[in-house]
C-alpha cells in the first residue's frame, strides 16, 4: 500500500471529492510513523495526530499497482507536472522508495523528487542515479536553537550535508523552511540566503498547528509576517536584492524595508512571490490553510484583487515613508 494526499487521488480518478483547487503534482507518502519526534508533525513518533495526516492534508492508502494505474492513465491528459514522494523517517520507508522510484519512472515519464532522510553523500547520490530529479533534506528550522526545540537530530549536520550535497549535485538539492517555529524574520531570512547562495532550493511553508501533536496549541504566524518572508525570499531567489540590503529593527529582527521600493515590487513582480514555493510544479493546496479562508500561499496565479490584497499585507509593520505606502 501507498499513500497520496487526498487532492492527488481526485486527480488520478480515485476519490471523489470536491476541491477548490488541483495539485499540479502527485504527491505520495511512503511509510508511517516516524522515528523521529518532531513538535509539529503528525507523523511524529510520539504524535497523538491520526496516521493518515501530514500537515492539515489527509492521505488515503491505495494499493501500489492502482495507483501505478492512475499515474500511467494521466499520461494523456497533462494534469500533472511532476511526482514527489515524501517519506516517513523510518529504515523501511527509505528502501521501499527506491523500488517506487523505478516503479514511478517506468510508467510516468514525469520528474520526480523525493523528500526524505538521506543520512550521507552516499545516500544522496544513490537516489539521484536512480532518476530522481530533486532530492529534498527538510530542514524545518532556520536557526540551531529553534531545532533543538522543535525536532530531533543536529541543525548543523544536515544544514552541513544538504550544504556538501548541491556542491556536489548542482542543481538537485532542496529544502523546507517553516515560517513561525520561534525564528525571527531576520533569521529567516538570513537561513534563505545562505541556502540559496549554495544552490540549494527552498520550499517555504507556514508553521500549521495539527491536533495531536506536541505544537496543537501553537498559533500560525501572522499573515503580515509571512508575507514579508515571501517577498525577501522571491528577491533572493530571482537575484533580485540580497539580504544585506534589507532593513531590520533592532530587538525583534522584523524586517522594515527590502532595499527597493514595495510600489515597484509590487509593479514588476505581482503576485508571484505569494504562489506556493519549491520545485517546478509543485503548488501544495492547502498544506498550510483551510478552505475558505486567507492562503499562506496561493496554488494558483493570484487574481489583481489577491495581489492587492497581498500587498496591503506586506506593507503592515513596514518602515515606510507615506509616499512609498500610497504607492
Amino acid at each position: 500500500m501507498i499513500r497520496c494526499s487526498l487532492g492527488t487521488a481526485k486527480v488520478l480518478g480515485l476519490k471523489k471529492v470536491k476541491v477548490d483547487a488541483l495539485p499540479t503534482t502527485a504527491y505520495l507518502m511512503v511509510g508511517e510513523r516516524c522515528r523521529f519526534n518532531c513538535a509539529f508533525c503528525a507523523q511524529a513518533r510520539e504524535s497523538g495526530a491520526r496516521a493518515d495526516l501530514l500537515s492539515r492534508v489527509s492521505w488515503p492508502d491505495f494499493s501500489t499497482d492502482v495507483l501505478l494505474q492512475s499515474l500511467v492513465a494521466s499520461k494523456a491528459d497533462n494534469r500533472l507536472q511532476r511526482v514527489c514522494f515524501q517519506v516517513v523517517q523510518d529504515r523501511a520507508a527509505l528502501e521501499e522508495v527506491k523500488s517506487l522510484v523505478k516503479e514511478v519512472k517506468a510508467a510516468n515519464p514525469l520528474p520526480i523528487c523525493v523528500s526524505a532522510g538521506p543520512r550521507t553523500l552516499d545516500e544522496v547520490r544513490e537516489f539521484l542515479e536512480l532518476g530522481v530529479d530533486h532530492v529534498s533534506i527538510a530542514l524545518d528550522a532556520a536557526t540551531p536553537q529553534v531545532y533543538a526545540l522543535s525536532k530531533d537530530g543536529s541543525w548543523q549536520e544536515r544544514m552541513d550535508l544538504l550544504c556538501k550535497s548541491a556542491e556536489m549535485f548542482p542543481g538537485r538539492m532542496a529544502t523546507h523552511l517553516i515560517v513561525g517555529l520561534g525564528e525571527n524574520e531576520e533569521e529567516m531570512v538570513r537561513c534563505l540566503q545562505t541556502l540559496y547562495d549554495r544552490g540549494v532550493t527552498v520550499a517555504l511553508f507556514a508553521f500549521t498547528p495539527v491536533k495531536g501533536t506536541k505544537m496543537e496549541k501553537v498559533s500560525q504566524p501572522e499573515m503580515s509576517h509571512y508575507r514579508r518572508i515571501q517577498v525577501a525570499h522571491d528577491l533572493i531567489k530571482q537575484g533580485l536584492a540580497r539580504c544585506e540590503s534589507f532593513g531590520f529593527a533592532n530587538g525583534n529582527g522584523r524586517l522594515t524595508s527590502f532595499g527597493i521600493p514595495v510600489a515597484e515590487l509590487q509593479q514588476q513582480r505581482g503576485g508571484i512571490p505569494f504562489q506556493t514555493s519549491g520545485c517546478t510544479g509543485c503548488n501544495r493546496p492547502y498544506y498550510n490553510e483551510i478552505p475558505g479562508e486567507d492562503l499562506y500561499n496561493y496554488p494558483l496565479p493570484l487574481t489583481e484583487e489577491e495581489t492587492k490584497k497581498a500587498w496591503a499585507q506586506v506593507l503592515e509593520g513596514l518602515d515606510l515613508t507615506k509616499d512609498e505606502r500610497k504607492g
